[in-house]
């Protein structure tokens, strides 16, 4: 299901939202996290998928994959640890900290009474988990009903307390700031509410890093113009979509590429936002296999972004992600191996519907021409749900994987 949004708007980045994320703040971000022992020390790969833009009729498709990006296993790792050490800077001022020493552990024994909260689907608590481990503080992870066990260990590993909820993530969000006010805890989470913006703020501009290394590798290989003139990014609440559309909207300005927002039919709160022309709430039951996506309420935070500057929103089923995961992982003679989880090749399921419906992709704009970027947002982060879904298991894909590139080296 498709939806044109009719405020989208071409024109330059308003100074009202550089204030609030701006490529400056990104640049500074992965300046801080360049240190972090959790994060590759090298940009995440761009790949060029070939055989598969033939088959779907535009010019090329490259995946920025961030599998790669951290033993966490996805993009989570650019967010929640800067807003742990933004938050900390703010807190403790006196103590004259420094960023990167922060996340080197250097000052371990001066934070051991403070504590960070968050609720989570998964992998943006697994980050604050390990974030917290690094810079030596506590951390309480707050799960709802639909986190799988083996997503809760990966987040136990690093240290954090679990809370378990029966309700859904939304429910998951409210006990943590219950749990936070009565404790005297701070919240460090990815969703806005009122009254509730500067962290969410803060783990959106960690996502800028993203963006940064599309642009350095692909600028790089464009003789001329826009190296892209579509992005399809994940919805949830909207955090990733707005760190990396800000970041586009600001550099290229009212030549910005088309923008599409892609999350599961039955988690719509970014849809539904478009439709009412405000930060709104989803209509269906939420629970997604694409967990990182299962999100029932719109970041009002991101919607100040992403409301303007995404040029159409889409609905796609887990069916459709389930068969773009195995499409990643199938690769092709052109085409890479590529390990993606149930949430990362959203933008990617959205493309291929597009591709099978004519008139759908006559009002995106794509043909023939079109250059298309998307973003794979995580690997097998839940090992036995990925070779459940894809039949096959994420060691065995990297190894196809590693196979291919050892042929296609030159």
């Amino acid at each position: 299901m498709l939806f044109s949004n009719p405020n989208a708007k071409r024109e330059a980045y308003p100074q009202s939202l550089q204030k609030i994320m701006s490529i400056k703040q990104a640049n500074e971000s992965r300046n801080w996290l360049s240190k972090w022992n959790q994060l590759s020390a090298t940009a995440t790969p761009l790949w060029d998928l070939r055989d598969l833009a033939k088959q779907l009729n535009v010019e090329k498709i490259c995946v920025k994959d961030e599998s790669y990006r951290s033993p966490l296993g996805s993009f989570k790792a650019l967010g929640a640890p800067i807003a742990l050490v933004r938050l900390i800077l703010q807190l403790f001022p006196e103590k004259n900290f420094n960023a990167q020493a922060l996340l080197a552990g250097d000052y371990q024994g001066q934070l051991g009474s403070f504590t960070a909260i968050s609720a989570t689907d998964g992998n943006h608590g697994r980050a604050l988990a390990a974030a917290a481990q690094s810079v030596g503080c506590r951390c309480v992870i707050v799960l709802h009903a639909n986190v799988s066990v083996e997503r809760e260990e990966a987040i136990a590993a690093y240290g954090a307390e679990i809370v378990r909820i029966a309700g859904n993530y939304d429910e998951s969000v409210e006990r943590a700031a219950t749990l936070a006010r009565e404790n005297q805890w701070y919240v460090v989470s990815d969703t806005s509410y009122e009254g509730y913006e500067i962290i969410p703020r803060d783990v959106m501009q960690g996502y800028g890093t993203i963006a940064a290394e599309i642009i350095e590798v692909s600028e790089a290989s464009q003789r001329e113009g826009r190296p892209f003139t579509h992005i399809f990014l994940q919805g949830g609440v909207g955090g990733m979509a707005a760190g990396l559309a800000s970041y586009f909207w600001e550099l290229y300005g009212v030549d910005r590429p088309t923008l599409v927002v892609v999350e599961p039919s039955q988690a719509d709160c970014l849809y539904q936002s478009a439709l009412n022309g405000q930060a709104s709430n989803a209509t269906g039951s939420v629970d997604s296999v694409m967990a990182g996506l299962a999100c029932g309420e719109t970041s009002p935070l991101a919607w100040k972004f992403l409301g303007e500057s995404v040029d159409h929103f889409m609905l796609i089923s887990d069916d459709d992600a389930v068969a773009a995961m195995r499409v990643l992982a199938a690769g092709s003679g052109n085409d890479v191996p590529v390990v993606g989880g149930e949430s990362g090749v959203a933008g990617l399921a959205g493309l291929i519907n597009l591709a099978g419906a004519p008139a759908d992709a006559a009002r995106v704009g794509l043909n023939k021409g079109s250059r298309v970027l998307i973003i794979n947002t995580e690997g097998a982060t839940a090992p036995s749900v990925y070779e459940e879904l894809v039949g096959e298991s994420g060691e065995s894909v990297q190894k196809r994987q590693q196979s291919w590139l050892s042929i296609h080296k030159h």
